[in-house]
């Protein structure tokens, strides 16, 4: 593992740009406008009726270097999708890292499979491959690996301890557009890999996710199972089915809207990479605050979030919470992150509930929780502090605000 750092280009320097507000998101201006009222106008909102969707999937395809990409309604469509098309069920066991949004886990309850949460490293937050390893069992039938923050963990590891024993990876790329792992785009790694376009997120499309892969036959069952059971038909067929789905589509609105957004994402992606590494530079002077590494091959980290670890006994004992409450005050507005999932009440209740005891009998969350404890991940939770991506937007202002708020935390 490695400091992270974006060795496809050289450190960049964009004072003389425009210094957008951290709180200045979404950035839009008369591209969005022009491409919400062409649709408007043209009377055709859903897929299938314009060309604003295949134009964005088409434009997506391109920029992830995989040849199929499917647009659906958000990021837990498209992992719903990727794992419906591996026909997961239950019985199966998915391997997924406690260490992510909830949504990586609810896809995998909906199908009442078993999640199994591989612990983290906890020097990049990222799930860790000897974890992987050991969790699996014969009835493991998929793997996600999440890019968490936008950076690339050692994904190279989990493909091989994947390949070794022929159990597809599903690259949750929700927060990691643009990323790369060995100087290609993540999300054409695995078998498949999924995305948002969450308000939160890099590309913004107040909602809205893709499917991408390099396999044609799990693209055209991905089509099917995103669109009520119907693949791409032929007149007389409409009403043809052939497996099980739902309705996941997304509106030409947000298709339009996502390739106007696209237009901007490379440049400010150069931005958020600019304050990072300033910020990179920055933390070397203060112990106890250190970046989040990545992995080995990652070129380049999408910086969705800077994950940096806090500790307390650097300076005096003081509590994460005490110092996300200083910065506060000094205007930086920095997260404590994720909680530890596996110690969330949603399991024990999805493990109680009427289809989980029927599926696998009682006293399932007592069998589950031994295996599934996640030390590394408990501790280390406590220690994560955030800086988002809209923060890492700022202008040339903002690494001076962060230094004068860290020098008065030290004292």
């Amino acid at each position: 593992m490695r400091r992270r750092q974006f060795v496809s280009i050289p450190a960049v320097t964009l004072a003389a740009e425009p210094s957008p507000s951290p709180t200045s998101w979404p950035v839009f201006d008369q591209t969005e406008e022009d491409s919400l009222t062409k649709v408007l106008r043209s009377g055709k909102w859903g897929r299938g009726n314009g060309t604003a969707v295949a134009d964005f999937e088409a434009r997506y395809a391109a920029l992830t270097g995989t040849p199929h990409c499917l647009a659906v309604a958000n990021g837990t469509s498209a992992l719903l999708v990727a794992l419906g098309v591996l026909g997961i069920g239950p019985g199966d066991e998915v391997i997924v890292p406690p260490y992510t949004f909830i949504a990586t886990v609810n896809a995998v309850l909906r199908f009442h499979a078993l999640p199994v949460f591989a612990d983290v490293d906890p020097a990049s937050m990222q799930m860790d491959p000897k974890r992987v390893a050991e969790q699996i069992t014969p009835r493991t039938r998929a793997i996600i690996m999440v890019h968490m923050a936008g950076a690339v963990g050692e994904l190279g590891e989990v493909l091989a301890i994947a390949k070794k024993h022929n159990i597809p990876v599903i690259e949750d790329a929700a927060q990691a557009h643009l990323a790369e792992w060995d100087h290609k785009h993540v999300g054409g790694h695995g078998a498949i890999g999924c995305f948002s376009f969450q308000a939160s997120k890099n590309l913004n499309g107040g909602e809205g996710g893709a499917v991408v892969t390099h396999d044609a036959a799990l693209a055209a069952k991905a089509f099917a199972f995103h669109n009520n059971s119907r693949g791409r038909t032929q007149p007389g067929t409409e009403f043809h089915y052939e497996m099980s789905g739902a309705n996941l589509r997304l509106t030409e609105f947000q298709g339009a809207l996502l390739t106007a957004q696209m237009s901007r994402i490379e440049k400010q992606s150069k931005r958020r990479l600019a304050n990072a590494q300033q910020l990179d530079q920055l933390l070397t002077r203060y112990d106890g605050l250190t970046p989040c590494t990545v992995g080995k091959a990652c070129t380049r980290n999408a910086y969705h979030l800077y994950m940096l670890r806090y500790e307390a006994a650097k300076f005096g004992g003081r509590k994460r919470a005490e110092f996300l409450r200083h910065m506060s005050q000094q205007g930086l507005s920095l997260s404590a992150g994720y909680s530890p999932l596996q110690d969330e009440p949603f399991l024990k209740n999805s493990f109680e509930s009427r289809g989980y005891q029927f599926a696998y009998g009682k006293g399932l969350y007592e069998k589950w929780r031994k295996k599934n404890d996640c030390p590394v991940n408990r501790q280390s939770s406590e220690e994560v502090v955030w800086v988002t991506q809209t923060q890492l937007l700022s202008g040339p202002d903002w690494i001076p605000r962060m230094e004068r708020g860290l020098k008065a935390w030290r004292g």
